[in-house]
């Protein structure tokens, strides 16, 4: 596995959030949204599967702008009528029907924003769950090139901005254009010249608004990819935390996170505050234009104009309502970038070449476990060569080991065979299947594998063991926790085989940890199994008792071993020695040694220093 982690340091993404250079630097500068378009009309695809409760959206909507026009030009007639008459009976009256009519407008705008939050909740759901199908399609390349933390940060802080912005910015979309259209009309009808002039004057807060948004764009995207980068180094530094304190890395630790977590602050508060300075310079507008408006309505009526006080009351408080509407949907451009510089996020994994069986793919049939492998070529990046013609052939029931130093390709051949990653030239054959002609999923029902890095999920031990075969008996789980040696300490657990495990069996030690992965494989009853250092972290007595119930497993069954102790497979069948990517020597443990070759120098050094290779 050494050889693959050196490799993923390595290798940088080829698309996505930029990745980490030395000191948790980024690489990469921010970008514009790369299909504007495109992102919005998808976004769009996913809320139109709700236009019923859009529909009503728009409908309560049009109610709440109705009512609040009507309103408005009410006050104007309460000025003429009521208060400049002393009527005060009929003030009382028509106030109180004012305050029913308001009274509806806020039950109008609650049902309005209860539907907004389905919807946004139903679409964040939907948005949420297409990504995550996503993601359990790609090929293991992605997830090598990628940080978890930020496709994480996908699934959550990005999906999050797009249900904020669809719940609180499409009411005030739908509310703003009404009130906007409503306005000016009972404005023109009040008094056309007014609103002409009113009109001339609303292209500066447009203006003001475009620039706004051409400079702030970049920094939302910056934004969300800081925060991509941020979460990938929690995450990866909450899960190393005990090699941070063994190494007492704790002050560097902290010193990059500063440094990560000051270019986030950084980008949001560039980005939110050149956004911000469009509210403030839309009122500044809004209140000059209302002071020129206030002059031309006095101007009109001292000259005789049919405009009564009642009138030019109504006209600027409809002035005002035309200005913030607009204002409102300017400053919406702040959380509609942000969601969408997530959207574009989302999307663009979900656009990611998912690992697709070819047309021509078969279900693979049941197999005695016969694997050859004629001239396998492979590298992870052009040019740089990781199996070099690598050839051999496995006999139903035979054990080989794979064996050579680090980055010689001995975990390559695995990934190939299961095909977490495809070979580039030559063949690899299963009972004579072609593996690139079968599908995956087959193919993998057939083969077990025990990691050296094991992974345990946050459900009961049964349940982990049970992972790879669902609809095994409780009996059946038990008896592979016995063969694998994990039984004893199972039962001394405080709820035994129902003991819920933490964070990747946290609460058992690193040794138990193995063991129930080796039970896990066990119990699905592989044609082919596959163990990657699978005892390399239980004690040596344990370890003893274990492989006698393994070697009882293997009976049968085709075994690749990958061993750093050469002493752990001297029983295989057959060795194959791996030196530069190339098979330098193969035979079995006796053979190797007895031609005193690479093999035998990687074994003599062993128990000379004590050092696995």
């Amino acid at each position: 596995m050494a050889e693959k982690n050196e490799r993923k340091e390595e290798r940088t993404a080829p698309s996505g959030p930029p990745m980490r250079g030395p000191g948790g630097r980024m690489i990469g500068k921010p970008e514009k949204l790369k299909d504007f378009k495109g992102t919005v009309r998808r976004l769009l695809g996913y809320m139109v599967l709700h236009k019923g409760l859009i529909a009503l959206v728009f409908v309560f909507s049009l109610m709440a702008a109705v009512i609040s026009i009507f309103a408005t030009r009410l006050s104007g007639a309460i000025v003429d009528d009521y208060i400049s008459t002393f009527d005060r009976t009929g003030l009382i009256r028509i106030l109180g029907a004012l305050g029913i009519i308001y009274a509806v407008q806020a039950l109008g705008t609650y049902t309005q924003n209860y539907l907004m939050i389905t919807v946004s909740q139903t679409t964040s759901a939907k948005l949420r769950h297409d990504l995550f199908t996503a993601i359990q399609k790609l090929p293991l390349r992605f997830f090598d090139t990628r940080s978890s933390g930020d496709i994480m940060s996908r699934l959550t802080n990005d999906v999050d901005n797009i249900s904020n912005t669809i719940s609180s910015s499409l009411p005030q979309f739908f509310s703003g254009i009404i009130t906007v259209v409503g306005t000016l009309l009972a404005m023109f009808l009040l008094s056309p010249v007014l609103t002409m002039i009113a009109i001339l004057l609303t292209p500066l807060t447009f203006l003001s608004a475009q620039v706004v948004i051409k400079k702030s764009q970049p920094l939302f995207i910056k934004q969300q990819k800081e925060l991509g980068a941020l979460n990938g180094y929690i995450e990866e530094h909450v899960s190393g935390q005990r090699i941070v304190t063994l190494f007492g890395r704790e002050e560097t630790v902290k010193s990059e996170f500063a440094e990560i977590n000051d270019r986030l602050t950084s980008a949001a508060i560039k980005a939110q505050c050149l956004s911000g300075i469009m509210g403030p310079v839309n009122n500044m507008i809004n209140h000059f234009n209302y002071l020129v408006l206030c002059v031309c309505g006095g101007y009109f009526m001292l000259r005789g104009f049919n405009l009564s006080f009642g009138d030019l009351f109504a006209f600027l408080l409809y002035m005002r309502n035309f200005g913030r509407p607009i204002n409102e949907m300017l400053n919406l451009f702040n959380s509609i970038q942000l969601a969408l510089a997530g959207a574009e996020r989302v999307f663009s994994i979900m656009d990611e070449t998912p690992e697709i069986d070819a047309d021509d793919s078969v279900e693979l049939p049941e197999i005695t476990g016969e694997v050859i492998a004629e001239d396998v070529c492979f590298s992870y990046e052009p040019g740089k060569p990781v199996l070099k013609g690598a050839s051999f052939h496995v006999k139903p029931g035979q054990t080989y080991a794979i064996v050579g130093p680090t980055g010689a390709g001995k975990t390559t051949i695995i990934s190939l065979l299961t095909r977490f990653y495809d070979l580039e030239s030559g063949s690899l054959t299963i009972d004579g299947h072609d593996i690139l002609h079968v599908t995956r999923n087959s193919l993998r029902r057939n083969i077990g594998m025990v990691l050296q890095d094991t992974y345990l999920f946050s459900e009961s031990v049964m349940e982990n063991i049970r992972y790879g075969r669902p609809n095994a008996s409780d009996a059946e789980v038990q008896h592979a926790a016995e063969l694998a040696g994990a039984d004893h300490f199972i039962r001394q657990l405080e709820n035994g085989y129902d003991t819920l495990l933490t964070d990747n069996g946290g609460n058992l030690s690193q040794g138990q940890r193995q063991l129930l992965a080796i039970a896990r494989a066990l119990l699905a009853e592989p044609r082919i199994l596959i163990l990657d250092e699978a005892t390399s972290n239980i004690d040596t007595r344990t370890e003893l008792a274990t492989q006698k119930a393994m070697l009882t497993l293997m009976k049968g069954r085709t075994s690749f071993i990958i061993a750093h102790r050469l002493s752990t497979i001297r029983g295989a069948d057959c060795i194959l020695v791996l030196k530069d990517g190339e098979i330098v020597e193969r035979g079995s443990h006796d053979e190797l040694i007895a031609s005193n070759g690479f093999y035998a120098d990687l074994y003599e050094s062993q128990f000379k220093t004590g050092m696995a290779i």
